[in-house]
């Protein structure tokens, strides 16, 4: 049995060789060499789409040896690991027999009989392909428990931040009038206090910018040094660091409102979070302990799950942080955030294992790491790999951005006329928006079980869009929550890209690529805040739904960029294969 290089590997001809992912054992094909010194592909398996999805035919892949060199060359299948398993001794079934358990046999073990799947396999296979249980060792501690305390304490923290800023800044300019988050429909306010609700109102949006632009900037070098720096030493210092950062920061807040410091102190714990890597490492060291612990079969699924995650925690902190705040004041909430924030420190500590396989001691200090996050895009090694990764950014960028901006618009949106809608009608939109995280991670599994990643992206996506033409619409209350209801599949799009660009790049390079993608969402959040918030004012005298409406227009861009990497991408494949003939097929 060889791995990796199969030029030494002969072949008697008229006999088909199994081919078997080692890291997938649902991944097949069957290939058959002919007396005429011809291979050619049988119908059965797809080695992810490579070879093209025809049925009940043969395709000529060229000489043996000519197949051997292109199947080598191709990243998609060379990054796949495949070992020649055998010769079956009957070129007619698609299922040779002796086939290692596991290997050749989709849901159900379709195209065996009965003996064939009770058969033993044969030593020398089981020695080639050890059970993927065996290469991996037991499952290790999830990430998922990390995130969502993580998630919990930022969800809690920031519209708490807003809301004592608001109070605190009106306290000291006399005014006691309604803040941000105490709604009560249409037409309550008070045209005295209409000039110094604005003054206000400026201040903690100026407030909010600096404290907001500080922790990017800042968390834009951090991330990217931790970010790569985690794939020599091991993702767990990457999740503790940021994890202690974001504890340190509420512990600040906490000082503020105790002992009534000045609110510049918020910038500063915002700024010593930022250093540590803040959130935005938690969350990309996350998706990072996922890649390491996941196959590729498995990994959109997987990433799906952590964002729900993400989700269920922003609904438990939207909906219990503002009822928390008007009992007891901010003081207990925020004790809720920093333990939230410690937590989520000891469990990476002390629950989570290391997931990097091959640790290495690595500077911390060095322009190396981000020259590592460079890379990414402009390696010339595997231009094609790397065109693919900046598209799918682009379109994660654009997803991103629209989700953001059209979220932070919602509530004032709801909040004016002709919806004029109360505190209890906000909450429960805000629960619906919320749960879309949970559909879509159960229309991600059920549609995975019939469609290739990549269409329900495109279907997720046609959910997003649809929602958010019926919300730019909406008048009345059942229309809206009927945009609430037709997003049920929005957030499905976002993991599927994700997983993509993590098969795009090699293990060494999980860190770095989410710290990236990390900067990225950070990037979104300041972008979509300008743009939308920009956007909904002067558009209210023609059309108060206009930014929903503009930001579907806009998803129309990553649709089409995911759609054509697909059949780009296919047709590529296959057309490569196909060059390597000789001469027509002859059966």
């Amino acid at each position: 049995m060889q791995k990796g290089t199969h030029s030494s590997y002969h072949l008697r001809a008229g006999t088909p060789v199994f081919l078997c992912s080692k890291d997938d054992p649902h991944d097949n094909s069957i290939f058959f060499y002919s007396k005429s010194d011809r291979v050619y592909r049988h119908s059965f398996g797809s080695l992810h789409g490579v070879l093209g999805k025809e049925k009940e035919k043969k395709v000529l892949l060229g000489n043996y040896q000519q197949f051997l060199s292109q199947f080598q060359k191709t990243s998609k299948i060379q990054a796949l690991n495949y070992l020649v398993l055998g010769e079956a001794k009957n070129p007619a079934p698609p299922n040779p027999p002796g086939v290692p358990p596991g290997c050749g046999r989709r849901r159900g073990g379709a195209g065996l009989s009965r003996a064939e799947r009770s058969a033993p396999p044969p030593p020398a296979a089981m020695a080639a392909a050890p059970p993927a249980s065996a290469r991996r060792g037991p499952p290790l501690p999830a990430a998922e428990p990390l995130l969502f305390l993580a998630t919990l304490s930022l969800g809690l923290q920031g519209p708490l931040a807003t809301q004592y800023l608001w109070d605190r800044l009106g306290a000291e300019r006399g005014y006691s009038g309604p803040n941000a988050s105490s709604s009560a429909g249409c037409g309550n306010g008070s045209t005295e206090e209409e000039p110094l609700r604005q003054e206000v109102e400026a201040l903690v949006s100026h407030w909010n910018l600096y404290i907001n632009l500080g922790g990017f900037f800042v968390g834009l070098f951090s991330v990217t040094l931790f970010g790569p720096w985690s794939d020599s030493v091991g993702r767990r210092l990457a999740l503790i660091l940021p994890a202690v950062g974001m504890a340190v920061q509420a512990a600040i807040y906490l000082l503020v409102m105790y002992l009534q410091l000045h609110v510049a102190y918020f910038l500063l714990g915002r700024l010593l979070s930022g250093l540590m890597g803040d959130y935005n490492l938690i969350l990309a060291s996350c998706f990072a302990y996922v890649a390491d612990t996941s196959d590729k079969r498995t990994r959109t699924f997987r990433v799906a799950i952590l964002e729900a995650c993400l989700g269920i925690a922003g609904m438990l902190a939207s909906i219990g942080g503002g009822q928390w705040r008007k009992a007891q004041g901010y003081i207990n909430p925020f004790w809720l955030v920093l333990t939230a924030s410690l937590a989520a420190a000891l469990y990476a500590a002390f629950c989570l294992q290391e997931s990097v396989k091959q640790q290495k001691p690595a500077k911390l200090f060095t322009l190396s790491h981000y020259k590592a996050v460079y890379r990414l895009y402009t390696a010339p090694e595997n231009l094609s790999s790397r065109r693919k990764l900046a598209l799918y950014s682009l379109a994660f960028f654009l997803l991103v951005t629209v989700h953001f901006g059209t979220k932070d618009l919602l509530v004032l949106y709801e909040l004016g006329s002709p919806l004029c809608w109360a505190a209890d009608l906000i909450g429960y939109g805000s629960a619906a928006s919320y749960l879309a995280y949970l559909s879509s991670l159960g229309g991600l599994r059920l549609l995975q079980l019939c469609l290739e990643d990549t269409w329900v992206a495109e279907i997720g996506l046609i959910s997003n869009i649809s929602g958010l033409v019926v919300i730019s619409l909406a008048t009345t209350t059942p229309l809206m929550f009927t945009g609430y209801g037709i997003l049920f599949l929005s957030m499905v799009a976002t993991p599927v890209i994700r997983a993509k660009l993590s098969k795009l790049v090699s293990e060494t390079e999980q860190g770095a690529l989410f710290a990236s993608i990390a900067c990225v969402e950070g990037l979104c959040s300041l972008v979509a805040t300008g743009v939308f918030n920009s956007l909904y004012p002067a558009s209210l005298h023609f059309m108060r739904g206009f930014p929903f409406l503009f930001g579907a227009i806009i998803l129309l861009i990553p649709a089409a960029i995911i759609g054509w990497i697909e059949i780009w991408d296919s047709n590529h494949d296959y057309n490569h294969f196909s060059d390597a003939s000789l001469s027509p097929a002859d059966g």
